[in-house]
């Protein structure tokens, strides 16, 4: 819409519906009335935009020569907006009054508001007043309008469809990445690439150089001039030379060559649009022949296997007719599965296809005869019939084949059963081992054979059942039946004889019976009395060869008592063994009398007259061999006792008297009498005295060596082990160079410190008191007691808690819990004199360097001892100061060091 209103002068304000223009347009900012364009930006602009109209114009045989005057009366400009929409404007006004000219360009105005361009601030009268920055605007807003929106590409348009256009005819070129209409085509190979792209005959693309951007612009320029019909916009030298092209100019230009191209794309296209009828056209005929043979393949394989479904051929045995079934499994399993899949695949192709066609308006797809779908689905209709009937037989021919097989089987069975039982039987009734049999044996063959004539009737019911079984095989025609019915016969021989051989057996077995049955008596008699008098023996010897282990002479006499009385009842026991042999022997009497012929030993016991001599033999061996060495074991543990006696004896006169000599250390370690100096020549004399006393340790150590040796482990006779005696021995030695060296050490802190003997003593006076369990230590509050007793205020508020806090981090560093004499003598001493500080021994070192601030080698040489001097020397830094000089060192980082104040 236009606003004639405002005075005669309108500015235009148009809301455009076009996609991409009036987006674009409000992004834009480079017609800002406030500023103006770059110098060489308005120069490219102005050539660019000329050409472009005059590349239009000349369609209507006119052009201009200043695009700021040429346009002022809005008649070349009406003429332009008509070449290049090919619609006709308003008539223009002829006049050349200023009004005229308003009007004229208003209605241009007017005619591009219409396709939808939003104008922002673009007047009539600045364009008639040859306002160069709003003429340049307006075409600019008209080489958007006309030559860049309708361009698109992959449902990208204008600026960005142009910029994605060159992006991909570039894209195969090496050295050309399009990412803008500005830097991107300063060097001019992007200009080259596209030409090359479409008209590969026009540039020598291989011989152009990156570094050569004017060469390479002014051949594009000039080629596309002279081939291409597109007007020379832009010299070489305004791109070259300008940091950033105009963008608007370089996208104007870049236009030319999409719409001088456009022609060959809508040749692509056609292209694509044949190859896309073709592409269609030959997938459908391939998809024909598809059906056509993947319908004859299954029609052959249909008309294949019908016939093998309706074959009912019987088999002979089960495991044919099983195999049969196998085979028809395995044609569910493998064969027809995939052939479902391809009678499935060619309905869908069948339909696919006839959609295909349908959609690209061609004919129906009509296969030939006999191989429609319904020809398929008929033929397979028949497959399936045939499938049915061929499974229903193959099943009750198995279950008939079953039934024989069962018959068959349970035939095999029972006669395996019955001949498995029967063999060795008649073998087992022929044998005549009962002629040496025992009476037992006798009388367990007797019950033996009556079990096996029970067995025997009880198998009676199986051959019967045999022999009906067979018979029934022979009814059904069985086709093994021969070898049933011989086999039959033969368990029915067999079973025959069996019984006979039955009878005979047990009149014999009853016969033996009676002949043993005397001798049996008197061998029951024998093993009565034989076994208890063996077992007897048997714990003699044991008893007389069993290992003893005894650690007191109480205890070898009492097994020697035990073996004396043991010996007492010999003579009865001899008796015994006569009375029993002679039982034995009456036995044998009776058979050799009535030529019995004994078959072995008795059969109530193993235990022979031979065992019985041979073990009484063995007990009479081992009696003298059991008196000599319970006799050298009682010498034995006479000797260990009296080691025993010997060590408790030395032991209970040392272990007291190391108890006793800790229990005085201890003592003296609390009241410490005298000067410091008393006390120590006291406790080295002591010491001496307790040196002296190691004899009397090493005399019991002797003794406890021969204690080890004779494997002696207990001593009633003493509380104290050697061990007891070593740690107690080794602990007086420790606690008492130990009380020696507290001792030294608090004369070194007093003379280092200058505390007074008094001093020392009120301290030793105050530990001791508050030391409750005279331990050596004071516990944190024990130490507490004892700092509020000489006056410190570590009383329990914050401040009192503070102080004690930090004096126990001085006294117990390694929070161990505990407060020695030796630290709370340090602490005290620290709290009661002066001591050398850090600052002192700088001041020192400083003296002897004479004032300086470092000193050498060679001074600490001549003012030290010599140990000493090397001492200062290996461990001094280097000198960094400002007066430093070659071998000059930092003695007051040393001395800091040396007090913790800062790493050496």
């Amino acid at each position: 819409m236009v606003d004639y209103h405002t005075a005669g002068q309108p500015t235009y304000q148009y809301g455009g519906n076009g996609p991409g223009i009036g987006d674009y347009m409000a992004q834009e900012d480079d017609w800002d009335r406030d500023l103006l364009l770059d110098p060489a930006w308005e120069k490219q602009q102005r050539k660019t935009f000329t050409a472009w109209c005059n590349s239009h114009l000349r369609k209507a045989g006119t052009q201009i020569e200043n695009i700021d005057e040429d346009f002022r009366d809005g008649l070349k400009l009406m003429l332009l907006l008509e070449v290049i929409s090919g619609e006709r404007l308003p008539k223009p006004e002829r006049g050349k009054m200023r009004v005229h000219k308003i009007n004229n360009v208003n209605k241009a105005l007017d005619f591009i508001a219409s396709k939808g361009v939003k104008l922002v601030s673009i007047g009539a009268e600045e364009i008639v007043d040859g306002n160069a920055k709003m003429t340049l605007g307006m075409i600019w807003t008209i080489i958007l309008r006309f030559a860049i929106q309708d361009i698109s590409v992959e449902e990208t348009s204008a600026k960005e469809g142009l910029l994605l256009w060159c992006q991909r005819k570039t894209a195969p070129y090496k050295n050309v990445n399009v990412q803008n209409f500005h830097i991107s085509w300063k060097d001019g190979l992007a200009f080259n690439a596209l030409i090359h792209r479409h008209r590969p005959e026009l540039i020598e693309y291989d011989k152009l150089r990156k570094d050569d951007p004017v060469t390479n612009l002014n051949n594009a320029f000039e080629v596309a001039e002279k081939y291409l019909d597109i007007p020379k916009m832009l010299d070489a030298e305004d791109i070259v030379g300008t940091l950033r092209p105009d963008e608007k100019a370089i996208m104007t230009y870049v236009s030319c060559f999409y719409h001088a191209f456009s022609g060959a794309q809508k040749a692509e296209t056609a292209a694509n649009r044949i190859c896309k009828v073709l592409a269609v056209n030959q997938e459908n005929e391939h998809l024909m022949e598809d059906y056509e043979k993947l319908a004859s393949d299954l029609l052959e394989w249909i008309q294949r296997t019908i016939p093998w479904l309706e074959n009912r051929v019987s088999q002979k045995t089960m495991p044919e007719m099983q195999q049969k079934l196998e085979d028809f499994r395995d044609y569910r399993r493998v064969h027809k599965p995939p052939k479902v899949q391809e009678k499935c695949q060619l309905e869908i192709n069948f339909n696919t296809l006839q959609t295909k066609l349908r959609l690209s308006n061609r004919p129906a797809f009509m296969p030939s005869e006999g191989k429609m779908v319904s020809d398929i689905n008929t033929g397979w209709s028949h497959l399936e019939q045939a499938e049915k009937g061929f499974e229903e037989w193959m099943l009750n021919e198995i279950r008939r084949l079953e039934r024989l097989d069962h018959l068959a089987e349970k035939f095999r069975q029972k006669a395996s059963i019955h001949e498995s039982w029967t063999e060795g039987k008649e073998a087992m009734l022929r044998q005549k081992d009962y002629e040496t049999a025992t009476l037992s044996d006798i009388k367990a063959l007797i019950r033996k054979h009556e079990a096996f004539e029970s067995d025997l009737a009880a198998h009676q019911d199986r051959v019967e059942q045999i022999a009906a079984i067979a018979q029934e095989l022979n009814e059904l025609d069985y086709y093994d039946s021969p070898s049933v019915n011989a086999r039959c016969q033969k368990i029915c021989d067999q079973w025959d004889s069996l019984g006979s051989l039955t009878h005979t057996r047990r009149e014999a077995l009853e016969k033996t019976e009676k002949q043993l049955e005397t001798i049996d008596q008197l061998h029951l008699e024998y093993a009565k009395r034989a076994a208890p008098f063996n077992n007897w023996m048997e714990s003699a010897m044991e008893d007389l060869q069993d290992m003893f282990i005894v650690h007191t002479i109480e205890e070898i006499e009492g097994l020697i008592a035990a073996h004396d009385q043991f010996k007492s009842t010999l003579p009865d026991a001899d008796k015994e063994r006569e009375a029993i042999l002679g039982i034995q022997s009456e036995a044998q009497r009776i058979a050799d009398y009535n030529s019995i012929k004994l078959s072995g030993n008795n059969p109530y016991t193993t235990v022979t007259p031979q065992i019985i001599n041979s073990k009484w033999e063995r007990v009479q061996q081992l009696v003298p061999k059991r008196d000599h060495a319970l006799q050298d074991e009682q010498s034995k543990q006479q000797s260990n006792e009296h080691l025993r006696r010997q060590f408790a004896s030395q032991a209970n006169i040392v272990g007291p008297w190391i108890q006793t000599k800790m229990e005085e250390i201890g003592r003296i370690s609390i009241e410490m009498n005298g000067t410091l100096e008393d006390q120590l020549n006291h406790l080295k004399q002591y010491e001496q005295s307790i040196v002296d006393y190691k004899p009397n340790i090493d005399l019991l150590e002797q003794q406890h060596q021969l204690i080890q040796e004779a494997l002696i482990f207990d001593n009633k006779h003493t509380n104290y082990t050697m061990e007891h005696i070593r740690v107690g021995w080794e602990q007086l030695l420790t606690t008492i160079a130990r009380t020696i060296n507290e001792v030294e050490n608090q004369i070194l802190t007093r003379d280092a410190k200058g505390i007074s003997q008094e001093q020392m003593q009120e301290f030793r006076a105050s530990f001791n008191h508050f030391d409750k369990d005279h331990g050596g230590s004071l516990g944190p509050e024990e130490f507490k007691a004892c700092l509020i007793s000489l006056g410190y205020d570590v009383e329990n508020d914050r401040q009192g808690d503070a102080e004690f806090n930090r004096i126990m981090s001085v006294v117990d560093p390694n929070n161990s819990g505990v407060v020695t004499f030796q630290a709370f003598i340090d602490f005290m001493s620290r709290e009661t004199t002066d001591t050398d500080t850090a600052d002192q021994v700088i001041a020192s070192f400083k003296v002897l360097a004479g004032d300086k601030n470092y000193i050498t080698a060679e001074e600490l040489r001549r003012e030290l001892p010599p140990d000493q001097a090397e001492y200062c020397i290996a461990r001094m830094a280097p000198y960094q100061g400002p007066d430093a000089i070659p071998g000059a060192l930092d003695y007051k980082s040393f001395s800091t060091a040396l007090y913790g104040e800062s790493d050496l």
